[in-house]
């Protein structure tokens, strides 16, 4: 019986993925607080008239508009008037209630109430959402599209917006512009460039290293200013795999080296000063995917966003056998709404990779058609 070459003591992919969020740091930012009651007065919130609700449905003479923004001091409701109030305008002394449009009748500058109004009905009150120095945010939250908008509301100095800088350099002597049949094109270096921009990274796209410490070592020592260095291949087992032995002469912190996933196993990260290295194995599905897994943390961490989970689930079209021992990604087209497992040939298949949409987890022995699993969106 053939034996599994993989290790019960590979990282899990969690795991993995845990110890890359803990070991980045995210902007500090500040708590927030109101400066102001919000609403800062009581705001109409439907189109109508504001008037007395005390004076029931008898028919009041309209004195003019408010629109969101106006002042409303110049207006003051008494008994028998109202004034035609738009949605956000702030209500005009003596008013009590809006009356919706829809509950209103007009003729010749009077208005002549469909309903009973009752005190409050369609106010936003002062302070209804929060008063004059409540805490609204904790310090040190991940920021996110809302709370940015928070931040404006109450008139804090917005963060700049972040882009990190990403540089990506393929590595081996391999590597060439116009191959023999020994030498191969570099499509790793175009792929995780595109894959670092599609993710919102400021993206510079490095030539090939070749196989040689002392170059790899230079180019680290001299990130030229880019925060994540994504490398591909010289990181599993072979003569040339430089990078692990050569980081660690350089005093990087190793993240983790070799993860339990299939394709994928060879992956490392390591901290350099300030400098991300995401070494990543160099057959182009396996590069692909851990960018896929590994890229949008690091991302988030540093831009201060909140931990990104990329997974989808759907059921399987087919079955999926799988007899290794680390988990699998395999390859699948989607379609209404389920995943339609392709026929992969191993982490160098690049036709594949561009032809399908997704790649579902798979757990050993494989799944049966109809399991609901989770997936990978392919971007």
């Amino acid at each position: 019986m053939a034996m599994s070459c993989d290790h019960p003591d590979l990282l899990p992919l969690d795991e993995a993925l845990a110890r890359l969020w803990a070991a980045l740091p995210a902007p500090a930012s500040s708590e927030v607080r109101a400066d102001r009651d919000d609403p800062a007065a009581d705001l109409a919130a439907m189109d109508g008239v504001a008037l007395r609700s005390e004076d029931g449905r008898a028919p009041r003479r309209l004195l003019g508009t408010l629109y969101a923004g106006d002042d409303p001091a110049a207006f003051t409701v008494t008994p028998g008037t109202a004034v035609r109030i738009m949605t956000g305008a702030a209500l005009p002394a003596g008013a009590d209630a809006i009356l919706p449009v829809e509950q209103l009748h007009e003729t010749e500058g009077q208005i002549h109430p469909q309903a009973i109004p009752e005190a409050g009905d369609h106010v936003r009150r002062r302070g209804g959402q929060a008063c004059a120095g409540d805490l609204l945010l904790p310090a040190d939250q991940p920021l996110n599209v809302a709370r940015t908008a928070l931040r404006a509301w109450v008139g804090r100095p917005l963060p700049p917006p972040r882009r990190i800088r990403v540089a990506v350099a393929s590595t081996g002597d391999e590597l060439v512009t116009d191959p023999l049949p020994h030498q191969i094109r570099d499509s790793n270096g175009p792929m995780l460039a595109a894959l670092a921009h599609a993710l919102g990274a400021d993206v510079e796209r490095r030539p090939a290293l070749p196989d040689d410490p002392e170059t790899l070592a230079a180019a680290l020592r001299n990130p030229g200013g880019v925060r994540i260095l994504m490398t591909s291949g010289g990181v599993s087992m072979g003569e040339h795999d430089h990078l692990p032995a050569v980081l660690k002469d350089l005093g990087a912190t190793i993240l983790f080296h070799k993860i339990r996933l299939k394709p994928g196993k060879p992956m490392l990260a390591a901290q350099l000063g300030d400098l991300l290295v995401l070494g990543l194995p160099g057959n182009p599905v396996s590069a692909y995917l851990n960018a896929l897994l590994f890229l949008p943390v690091a991302l988030a961490k540093l831009e201060g966003r909140a931990l990104p989970d990329p997974w989808r689930r759907a059921r399987l079209a087919a079955p999926v056998k799988h007899k290794g021992d680390r988990p699998l990604l395999h390859p699948c087209s989607l379609e209404d709404g389920q995943l339609h497992p392709l026929p992969g040939k191993g982490s160098a298949d690049l036709v594949t990779l561009a032809r399908a949409d997704a790649f579902a987890w798979i757990e050993a022995p494989g799944q049966e058609a109809g399991a609901r699993v989770r997936y990978l969106t392919v971007m």
